[in-house]
This record gives C-alpha cells, structure tokens and sequence, in this order.
C-alpha cells in the first residue's frame, strides 16, 4: 500500500525527517558503502521489495477504481495516477535488478500482506475508494518518509522520489468534500470507513515488519542511526497526527 500522495496545506504530512544536515552513521553513506554490511543490504531489499509490489498493488487498484468513477474526466483523472504509480513501480524494480537483487523474490514475501489489506478494505463504492487511497496510502508514505531518514544516500532519493505526489490527495480532497456538501450524511459513513482503514493498515504494518528481522533491527536501531524504541513510538505518534489532519481536510472526524 503506498501512494506518493502528500496531504497539502490542510493537512500536513509528519514533521520532516529525511534532512541530511548533520548526517551520521548509515545516513551518511552511499549504499556501496552501507551495503557491506549484509544485515543492512537485508533490510533495504526488503524495503524495496515492499514499496515495489505496494506500487504494483496501486496501480492495480487505480485501475479498478476508474471502473466506478461516475465521470469520464475523473476515470482519465484516476487512470493518469495509475499510470504514475506503475512508473514508481518500474524505477523500485530496476533498482532491485541493478543491485544484484531478483525484484520478483524481494516482492513476494510482502505479497501476502498487501493483498490481505486490500480484500479486508474493499470499498463499497467509488467514494469509499477516493479516502482508501488518500487514507491508507498516505499513511504508508508517512512510514516510508520517516524511515527513509536512516537510509544512506542512494536508497534515500529512490525512496523519496517515489513518494512524489500523483495528485490523487488533492483530487480525493476535492472530491469527498463536494459529496459531503451534497449529502452531509455521507460524512459519518466516510469517517467510520476511514477509522477501519487506518487500524487496518497499522495491524498489517506491524506484521510485516515483525515477520522480517531485517527491517524490525532497522526500526529499533540495530542498523539505522538513533532509531530506537522511542524513537518507534514517537513516529507513530507523528503518522496519527498526520492523519487526524487529512480526516480534517476531508471533511471528517479523525
């Protein structure tokens, strides 16, 4: 699960942690230099492999959505995003290849985990799809963002660059908030929805990263400069902040 959607100016994204000033430790290296050590190399593929099949799973599901939008202009709005994704998609799996690693074998411990997310929050309809992706995905982004912070300098600008915004944020803003002006109803509907997705995509989150020891040492520090327990919670603290602020630009309770 993972877009490039950033939230705007109604509901900003976590603090930024992906400056460099300062750098130490991993975050100052280039990857042929953290690279050597084989439990880092671990951890990045597994990284990789996970934003790379979570791209593929988004631009599967854009597609499936333009089959519900109501209009012509927003199925060519939705497909131009799938499109986008699908080029995210494209630079993470020749970035696997090109470091020796088979794309295909770094993706499918993951595939199990995106495809459970995805059949457990099937939306109902088309407005159900818009806060799905605006929701779960920007909250992937987040986690992303801030692990991108403790990774060394090539795997940090591929990662980042991939989290580029597809404008699908502004466009499921726009959309949702025009259906609860219409019907103030579908307010309490959307923000039942958008709580589920939000402790869904936690709980899939924290299996994945507990099932690959590689990634779990990246997040508690065996790997990545200062990223301990604390650090954890506090990062968590920060995605739940984020997205209390895109349940506000969207019209609903968090």
């Amino acid at each position: 699960m993972t877009s490039s959607d950033k939230p705007g100016n109604a509901a900003e994204a976590p603090a930024d942690t992906t400056g460099t000033a300062g750098a130490t430790g991993v975050a100052a290296q280039d990857w042929t230099t953290a690279a050597a050590d084989p439990q880092y190399r671990a951890a990045v593929v597994d990284l990789l492999g996970a934003l790379a099949y979570g791209e593929l799973a988004a631009f599967e599901r854009l597609a499936e959505d333009a089959k519900l939008a109501p209009t012509l202009a927003d199925k060519a709005e939705l497909a131009k995003m799938a499109s986008a994704e699908f080029h995210h998609f494209e630079r993470l799996r020749d970035r696997l290849a090109e470091i020796g690693e088979e794309p295909t074998a770094a993706m499918e411990p993951f595939v199990s985990a995106y495809d459970g997310f995805h059949k457990q929050t099937a939306p109902s309809d088309w407005l159900e799809g818009l806060v799905k992706a605006y929701v779960g995905d920007s909250i992937a982004s987040d986690f992303y963002r801030e692990v991108a912070a403790r990774l060394d300098s090539d795997t940090r600008e591929l990662v980042l660059a991939v989290l580029d915004d597809t404008g699908h944020a502004g466009f499921a803003v726009e959309k949702v908030r025009a259906a609860i002006d219409a019907d103030p109803r579908v307010g309490g509907r959307l923000a039942l929805w958008a709580r589920r997705l939000m402790g869904e995509a936690l709980s899939q989150s924290q299996r994945v990263v507990a099932d690959r020891d590689a990634l779990s040492t990246m997040l508690v520090g065996g790997i990545a400069d200062g990223f301990d327990l604390a650090e954890v919670g506090r990062m968590f603290s920060r995605i739940t902040e984020a997205h209390t602020k895109r349940m506000a630009a969207l019209g609903l309770a968090a």
